[in-house]
Protein backbone atom coordinates (compact mmCIF):
# COMPACT_ATOMS: atom_id res chain seq x y z
CA UNK A 1 0.00 0.00 0.00
CA UNK A 2 2.99 2.05 0.82
CA UNK A 3 4.21 1.72 -2.96
CA UNK A 4 0.45 2.97 -4.35
CA UNK A 5 0.62 6.09 -2.07
CA UNK A 6 4.52 6.52 -3.92
CA UNK A 7 3.05 6.47 -7.15
CA UNK A 8 0.41 8.48 -7.28
CA UNK A 9 2.49 11.22 -5.80
CA UNK A 10 4.75 11.27 -8.52
CA UNK A 11 2.46 11.07 -11.05
CA UNK A 12 0.59 14.57 -9.33
CA UNK A 13 3.57 15.79 -9.27
CA UNK A 14 3.95 14.73 -12.93
CA UNK A 15 1.21 16.71 -13.92
CA UNK A 16 1.64 20.01 -12.13
CA UNK A 17 5.32 20.36 -13.65
CA UNK A 18 4.20 19.37 -17.29
CA UNK A 19 0.72 21.72 -17.39
CA UNK A 20 3.17 24.27 -15.82
CA UNK A 21 5.50 23.86 -18.62
CA UNK A 22 2.58 24.15 -20.75
CA UNK A 23 1.42 27.93 -19.36
CA UNK A 24 4.94 29.10 -20.17
CA UNK A 25 5.14 27.76 -23.59
CA UNK A 26 1.92 29.39 -24.50
CA UNK A 27 2.92 32.80 -23.04
CA UNK A 28 6.14 33.08 -24.44
CA UNK A 29 4.54 33.01 -28.12
CA UNK A 30 1.22 35.03 -27.70
CA UNK A 31 1.34 38.61 -28.78
CA UNK A 32 0.76 41.29 -25.86
CA UNK A 33 -2.38 42.44 -25.75
CA UNK A 34 -1.86 46.10 -26.47
CA UNK A 35 -0.27 44.59 -30.20
CA UNK A 36 -1.97 46.41 -32.88
CA UNK A 37 -2.62 44.58 -35.89
CA UNK A 38 -1.16 46.31 -39.67
CA UNK A 39 -3.03 48.79 -40.72
CA UNK A 40 -4.22 47.66 -44.50
CA UNK A 41 -5.65 50.93 -45.84
CA UNK A 42 -2.48 51.44 -47.87
CA UNK A 43 -2.09 47.94 -49.43
CA UNK A 44 -2.70 47.32 -53.26
CA UNK A 45 -5.33 45.11 -54.14
CA UNK A 46 -3.77 42.25 -56.28
CA UNK A 47 -5.41 40.34 -58.85
CA UNK A 48 -3.36 38.14 -61.21
CA UNK A 49 -1.27 40.75 -63.59
CA UNK A 50 -3.46 43.53 -62.23
CA UNK A 51 -3.15 46.26 -58.76
CA UNK A 52 -5.74 48.75 -57.65
CA UNK A 53 -3.65 51.60 -55.87
CA UNK A 54 -4.99 53.15 -52.66
CA UNK A 55 -5.59 57.39 -52.79
CA UNK A 56 -1.64 57.54 -51.33
CA UNK A 57 -0.04 55.29 -53.76
CA UNK A 58 -1.59 57.28 -56.95
CA UNK A 59 0.37 60.04 -56.54
CA UNK A 60 3.37 58.09 -57.61
CA UNK A 61 2.04 57.15 -60.79
CA UNK A 62 1.36 59.44 -63.90
CA UNK A 63 -1.26 58.27 -66.76
CA UNK A 64 -1.60 59.65 -70.03
CA UNK A 65 -2.88 58.44 -73.00
CA UNK A 66 -0.84 57.35 -75.74
CA UNK A 67 0.05 58.87 -78.93
CA UNK A 68 0.85 58.47 -82.42
CA UNK A 69 4.55 59.53 -83.26
CA UNK A 70 7.06 59.44 -85.96
CA UNK A 71 10.14 57.20 -85.65
CA UNK A 72 12.81 57.19 -88.33
CA UNK A 73 13.50 53.76 -90.11
CA UNK A 74 16.92 54.38 -89.76
CA UNK A 75 20.07 51.90 -89.03
CA UNK A 76 22.31 52.91 -86.39
CA UNK A 77 26.22 51.97 -85.48
CA UNK A 78 29.46 53.25 -83.50
CA UNK A 79 32.24 53.81 -85.02
CA UNK A 80 35.27 56.32 -84.64
CA UNK A 81 36.74 59.72 -86.84
CA UNK A 82 39.68 59.57 -88.46
CA UNK A 83 41.67 61.28 -91.51
CA UNK A 84 40.54 60.91 -95.13
CA UNK A 85 43.13 59.07 -96.71
CA UNK A 86 42.29 60.08 -100.19
CA UNK A 87 43.35 63.47 -98.96
CA UNK A 88 46.81 62.93 -96.78
CA UNK A 89 49.85 63.08 -98.55
CA UNK A 90 53.14 62.21 -96.80
CA UNK A 91 55.92 65.12 -97.51
CA UNK A 92 58.93 63.81 -98.54
CA UNK A 93 62.11 65.10 -99.60
CA UNK A 94 62.91 64.89 -103.65
CA UNK A 95 66.38 64.54 -103.08
CA UNK A 96 68.74 63.52 -99.96
CA UNK A 97 70.45 65.61 -97.60
CA UNK A 98 70.79 67.07 -93.68
CA UNK A 99 67.76 68.64 -92.35
CA UNK A 100 68.89 72.19 -91.38
CA UNK A 101 65.13 73.87 -90.28
CA UNK A 102 61.96 73.09 -89.49
CA UNK A 103 58.62 75.31 -89.80
CA UNK A 104 55.71 73.51 -88.81
CA UNK A 105 54.74 70.87 -85.82
CA UNK A 106 51.89 68.42 -85.47
CA UNK A 107 48.47 69.98 -85.22
CA UNK A 108 49.45 73.08 -87.67
CA UNK A 109 47.60 73.69 -90.17
CA UNK A 110 49.78 74.76 -92.80
CA UNK A 111 48.89 76.28 -97.09
CA UNK A 112 50.18 74.57 -99.94
CA UNK A 113 53.43 76.27 -100.93
CA UNK A 114 54.22 76.59 -97.17
CA UNK A 115 57.77 75.80 -95.74
CA UNK A 116 57.82 72.61 -93.78
CA UNK A 117 61.64 72.49 -93.59
CA UNK A 118 64.97 72.71 -95.59
CA UNK A 119 67.70 70.20 -95.98
CA UNK A 120 71.51 70.98 -97.35
CA UNK A 121 71.05 69.38 -100.46
CA UNK A 122 74.71 68.55 -102.10
CA UNK A 123 72.52 67.88 -105.54
CA UNK A 124 71.25 70.92 -105.45
CA UNK A 125 74.70 72.53 -104.67
CA UNK A 126 76.19 70.89 -108.06
CA UNK A 127 73.03 71.73 -110.95
CA UNK A 128 73.84 75.29 -108.70
CA UNK A 129 77.49 75.39 -109.88
CA UNK A 130 76.58 73.97 -113.40
CA UNK A 131 73.85 76.74 -113.57
CA UNK A 132 77.08 79.13 -112.41
CA UNK A 133 79.35 77.57 -114.82
CA UNK A 134 77.07 77.75 -117.99
CA UNK A 135 76.25 81.27 -117.49
CA UNK A 136 80.57 82.12 -117.70
CA UNK A 137 80.47 80.24 -120.66
CA UNK A 138 77.18 81.82 -121.72
CA UNK A 139 78.97 85.34 -121.60
CA UNK A 140 82.71 83.99 -122.86
CA UNK A 141 80.78 83.07 -126.42
CA UNK A 142 78.63 85.73 -126.52
CA UNK A 143 81.18 88.23 -126.31
CA UNK A 144 83.44 86.07 -128.47
CA UNK A 145 80.83 86.28 -131.19
CA UNK A 146 80.46 89.83 -130.95
CA UNK A 147 84.04 90.36 -131.69
CA UNK A 148 84.51 87.51 -134.89
CA UNK A 149 81.59 89.53 -136.24
CA UNK A 150 83.53 93.13 -136.38
CA UNK A 151 86.45 91.40 -137.64
CA UNK A 152 84.58 89.28 -140.24
CA UNK A 153 83.25 92.77 -141.45
CA UNK A 154 87.20 93.63 -142.51
CA UNK A 155 88.07 90.54 -143.83
CA UNK A 156 90.05 89.51 -140.67
CA UNK A 157 88.44 86.30 -139.75
CA UNK A 158 87.10 83.69 -142.31
CA UNK A 159 83.85 82.84 -142.32
CA UNK A 160 84.35 79.14 -140.82
CA UNK A 161 85.52 81.06 -137.49
CA UNK A 162 82.75 83.30 -137.58
CA UNK A 163 80.38 80.16 -138.13
CA UNK A 164 82.28 78.33 -135.00
CA UNK A 165 81.96 81.11 -133.01
CA UNK A 166 77.93 80.90 -133.71
CA UNK A 167 78.04 77.55 -132.83
CA UNK A 168 79.62 77.60 -129.65
CA UNK A 169 77.21 80.78 -128.89
CA UNK A 170 74.27 78.62 -129.29
CA UNK A 171 75.80 75.42 -127.43
CA UNK A 172 76.57 77.60 -124.51
CA UNK A 173 72.86 79.69 -124.52
CA UNK A 174 71.40 75.82 -124.51
CA UNK A 175 73.67 74.68 -121.40
CA UNK A 176 72.72 78.01 -119.76
CA UNK A 177 68.83 77.37 -120.40
CA UNK A 178 69.58 73.35 -119.18
CA UNK A 179 71.09 74.60 -115.93
CA UNK A 180 68.72 77.10 -114.83
CA UNK A 181 65.95 74.14 -115.66
CA UNK A 182 67.93 71.84 -113.43
CA UNK A 183 68.45 74.60 -110.41
CA UNK A 184 64.53 75.27 -111.05
CA UNK A 185 63.34 71.36 -110.73
CA UNK A 186 64.57 71.79 -106.95
CA UNK A 187 62.22 74.81 -105.77
CA UNK A 188 63.75 77.67 -106.97
CA UNK A 189 62.10 80.41 -108.79
CA UNK A 190 63.52 82.08 -111.16
CA UNK A 191 63.97 85.47 -109.43
CA UNK A 192 66.42 83.40 -107.19
CA UNK A 193 68.01 81.57 -110.32
CA UNK A 194 69.04 85.12 -111.88
CA UNK A 195 70.09 86.28 -107.90
CA UNK A 196 72.49 82.60 -108.24
CA UNK A 197 73.63 83.86 -112.15
CA UNK A 198 74.08 87.25 -111.21
CA UNK A 199 76.03 86.70 -107.94
CA UNK A 200 77.76 83.39 -108.94
CA UNK A 201 76.88 82.43 -105.46
CA UNK A 202 75.92 78.96 -104.96
CA UNK A 203 73.04 78.28 -102.12
CA UNK A 204 72.40 74.32 -101.26
CA UNK A 205 69.71 74.51 -99.20
CA UNK A 206 66.67 73.13 -100.42
CA UNK A 207 63.34 74.13 -99.26
CA UNK A 208 60.70 71.29 -98.96
CA UNK A 209 57.18 72.93 -99.22
CA UNK A 210 53.50 71.70 -97.72
CA UNK A 211 51.76 70.09 -101.68
CA UNK A 212 48.67 70.54 -100.02
CA UNK A 213 46.42 72.92 -97.56
CA UNK A 214 46.11 71.24 -94.26
CA UNK A 215 47.11 70.16 -90.74
CA UNK A 216 50.49 68.20 -89.75
CA UNK A 217 49.03 65.28 -88.62
CA UNK A 218 52.87 63.40 -88.21
CA UNK A 219 56.13 64.90 -87.69
CA UNK A 220 59.20 62.24 -88.30
CA UNK A 221 62.31 65.24 -88.74
CA UNK A 222 64.75 66.56 -86.16
CA UNK A 223 67.21 68.84 -87.34
CA UNK A 224 70.68 66.92 -88.60
CA UNK A 225 68.65 64.11 -89.92
CA UNK A 226 69.89 62.61 -93.27
CA UNK A 227 66.78 61.83 -95.34
CA UNK A 228 66.76 60.62 -98.94
CA UNK A 229 63.85 60.61 -101.49
CA UNK A 230 61.15 57.72 -100.31
CA UNK A 231 62.56 56.31 -97.03
CA UNK A 232 59.92 56.05 -94.26
CA UNK A 233 58.72 57.82 -92.63
CA UNK A 234 57.98 60.61 -93.74
CA UNK A 235 59.23 63.91 -92.48
CA UNK A 236 56.07 65.27 -92.24
CA UNK A 237 52.40 63.77 -93.34
CA UNK A 238 49.71 66.61 -94.15
CA UNK A 239 46.03 65.93 -93.92
CA UNK A 240 43.13 67.98 -96.02
CA UNK A 241 41.12 68.32 -92.26
CA UNK A 242 37.47 69.92 -94.66
CA UNK A 243 36.77 66.24 -94.65
CA UNK A 244 36.91 63.76 -92.40
CA UNK A 245 36.36 59.87 -92.11
CA UNK A 246 34.09 57.59 -89.82
CA UNK A 247 35.17 53.83 -89.63
CA UNK A 248 32.54 51.80 -88.31
CA UNK A 249 31.99 47.80 -88.07
CA UNK A 250 28.38 47.58 -88.61
CA UNK A 251 26.69 43.57 -87.89
CA UNK A 252 26.34 41.52 -90.97
CA UNK A 253 22.59 41.23 -90.87
CA UNK A 254 22.30 45.01 -90.84
CA UNK A 255 25.00 44.90 -93.99
CA UNK A 256 22.61 45.00 -96.87
CA UNK A 257 20.93 48.48 -95.76
CA UNK A 258 24.22 50.25 -96.17
CA UNK A 259 24.86 51.32 -99.95
CA UNK A 260 27.58 53.94 -101.20
CA UNK A 261 26.21 56.97 -101.58
CA UNK A 262 23.69 57.26 -98.04
CA UNK A 263 23.34 60.06 -96.76
CA UNK A 264 24.09 59.48 -92.53
CA UNK A 265 24.02 61.96 -89.82
CA UNK A 266 27.12 61.72 -87.22
CA UNK A 267 26.60 62.75 -83.76
CA UNK A 268 30.03 63.22 -81.90
CA UNK A 269 30.46 62.96 -77.80
CA UNK A 270 32.51 65.55 -77.98
CA UNK A 271 29.60 67.50 -79.46
CA UNK A 272 26.29 66.71 -77.94
CA UNK A 273 24.41 69.14 -79.54
CA UNK A 274 25.83 68.82 -83.04
CA UNK A 275 25.12 66.66 -86.03
CA UNK A 276 27.46 66.41 -88.84
CA UNK A 277 26.38 65.49 -92.38
CA UNK A 278 28.49 62.68 -94.48
CA UNK A 279 28.06 60.47 -97.33
CA UNK A 280 28.84 56.47 -97.33
CA UNK A 281 31.85 56.84 -99.08
CA UNK A 282 32.96 52.46 -99.28
CA UNK A 283 31.09 49.46 -97.57
CA UNK A 284 33.44 46.37 -97.11
CA UNK A 285 33.74 43.55 -99.54
CA UNK A 286 34.39 41.23 -96.81
CA UNK A 287 32.94 39.97 -93.10
CA UNK A 288 35.26 39.97 -90.58
CA UNK A 289 35.45 36.19 -89.51
CA UNK A 290 36.01 36.82 -85.46
CA UNK A 291 33.19 39.79 -85.07
CA UNK A 292 31.25 38.96 -88.02
CA UNK A 293 31.11 42.43 -88.77
CA UNK A 294 31.39 44.95 -92.20
CA UNK A 295 33.06 47.86 -92.21
CA UNK A 296 31.19 50.98 -93.57
CA UNK A 297 32.96 53.93 -94.12
CA UNK A 298 31.57 57.64 -94.69
CA UNK A 299 33.09 60.76 -95.57
CA UNK A 300 31.71 63.53 -92.57
CA UNK A 301 31.96 67.46 -93.81
CA UNK A 302 34.06 69.30 -91.47
CA UNK A 303 34.44 73.22 -92.55
CA UNK A 304 35.30 74.11 -89.30
CA UNK A 305 38.07 71.40 -88.59
CA UNK A 306 36.59 70.88 -85.07
CA UNK A 307 36.28 66.89 -85.54
CA UNK A 308 39.95 65.14 -84.37
CA UNK A 309 41.17 61.44 -85.69
CA UNK A 310 40.27 59.00 -83.23
CA UNK A 311 36.90 60.41 -81.41
CA UNK A 312 34.14 58.22 -80.96
CA UNK A 313 31.11 58.75 -83.10
CA UNK A 314 27.32 57.50 -83.93
CA UNK A 315 26.08 57.65 -87.26
CA UNK A 316 22.59 56.86 -88.07
CA UNK A 317 21.26 55.96 -92.14
CA UNK A 318 17.75 56.70 -93.29
CA UNK A 319 16.47 53.39 -95.24
CA UNK A 320 13.06 54.42 -95.78
CA UNK A 321 10.24 57.00 -94.70
CA UNK A 322 9.84 57.38 -91.25
CA UNK A 323 7.15 54.88 -89.23
CA UNK A 324 4.18 56.24 -87.62
CA UNK A 325 3.71 54.02 -84.76
CA UNK A 326 2.23 54.19 -80.68
CA UNK A 327 5.29 55.94 -78.40
CA UNK A 328 5.34 55.45 -74.75
CA UNK A 329 7.63 57.72 -72.62
CA UNK A 330 10.94 56.05 -71.72
CA UNK A 331 9.75 55.69 -68.33
CA UNK A 332 6.68 53.93 -68.99
CA UNK A 333 8.50 50.78 -70.10
CA UNK A 334 9.52 48.24 -67.96
CA UNK A 335 12.18 45.14 -68.81
CA UNK A 336 11.22 42.71 -66.86
CA UNK A 337 13.47 39.71 -65.43
CA UNK A 338 13.02 37.47 -67.91
CA UNK A 339 13.77 39.94 -70.58
CA UNK A 340 9.95 40.98 -71.84
CA UNK A 341 8.94 44.43 -72.26
CA UNK A 342 5.95 45.67 -70.32
CA UNK A 343 3.72 48.43 -69.60
CA UNK A 344 0.72 48.95 -67.50
CA UNK A 345 -2.74 49.89 -68.78
CA UNK A 346 -5.62 51.60 -67.12
CA UNK A 347 -9.07 52.57 -67.65
CA UNK A 348 -10.11 54.62 -64.71
CA UNK A 349 -6.62 55.71 -63.77
CA UNK A 350 -6.95 53.70 -60.37
CA UNK A 351 -6.76 49.82 -61.45
CA UNK A 352 -3.51 48.95 -63.35
CA UNK A 353 -3.17 45.70 -65.87
CA UNK A 354 0.45 44.44 -66.90
CA UNK A 355 0.65 44.35 -71.00
CA UNK A 356 3.59 42.57 -72.58
CA UNK A 357 4.68 44.63 -75.26
CA UNK A 358 7.00 44.82 -78.44
CA UNK A 359 9.26 47.35 -78.83
CA UNK A 360 11.17 49.50 -80.89
CA UNK A 361 13.19 52.39 -81.02
CA UNK A 362 13.74 55.31 -78.97
CA UNK A 363 13.66 59.06 -80.76
CA UNK A 364 13.02 62.22 -78.37
CA UNK A 365 12.36 60.73 -74.95
CA UNK A 366 9.56 58.18 -76.37
CA UNK A 367 10.00 54.59 -76.87
CA UNK A 368 8.16 52.87 -80.07
CA UNK A 369 5.67 50.46 -79.57
CA UNK A 370 5.66 48.16 -82.27
CA UNK A 371 2.55 45.42 -80.84
CA UNK A 372 0.57 45.65 -77.35
CA UNK A 373 -0.76 48.76 -77.51
CA UNK A 374 -2.97 51.19 -79.59
CA UNK A 375 -3.22 54.90 -79.59
CA UNK A 376 -5.61 56.59 -76.86
CA UNK A 377 -5.17 53.86 -74.47
CA UNK A 378 -4.65 55.22 -70.72
CA UNK A 379 -0.68 53.82 -69.78
CA UNK A 380 1.33 55.05 -66.94
CA UNK A 381 4.23 56.62 -67.91
CA UNK A 382 5.90 57.32 -64.27
CA UNK A 383 5.91 55.30 -61.63
CA UNK A 384 5.85 51.74 -63.68
CA UNK A 385 8.42 50.34 -61.97
CA UNK A 386 6.73 51.28 -58.59
CA UNK A 387 4.25 49.01 -60.00
CA UNK A 388 6.32 46.08 -61.28
CA UNK A 389 7.76 46.29 -57.98
CA UNK A 390 4.47 46.05 -56.20
CA UNK A 391 3.19 43.01 -58.20
CA UNK A 392 6.48 40.78 -57.77
CA UNK A 393 6.12 41.50 -53.79
CA UNK A 394 2.54 40.20 -54.06
CA UNK A 395 3.60 37.36 -55.81
CA UNK A 396 6.77 36.04 -53.47
CA UNK A 397 4.10 36.50 -50.29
Amino acid sequence: MAVGVLIAGAVAIYKFEYSGKEAKTEMSVAPPAHAALPDSSNSPSVNGNSIELSESQLAVVKVDAVQAREFPNEKNAVGSIDFNEDMETQVFTPYQGRIIGLFADVGDDVKKGQTLFTIDSPDLLAAESNLIAAAGVMDLTTRNLARLKELYTTQAVSQHDLEQAVSDQQTAEGNLRAGRDAVRIFGKSDAEIDRIVAQRLADPTLVVPSPITGRITARNAAPGLFVQPGNTPAPYTVADIDTMWMLANVAEVDSPAFHVGQAVQVKISAFPDRVFDGTITTVGALVDPNTRRVLVRSEIKDPQHELRSGMFANFAIAIGPPTRSPGVPVNGVVREGDGTQTIWITADRRRFTQRTVKIGQVREGYRQILEGVQVGELVATDGAIFLSNMLAIAGNQ
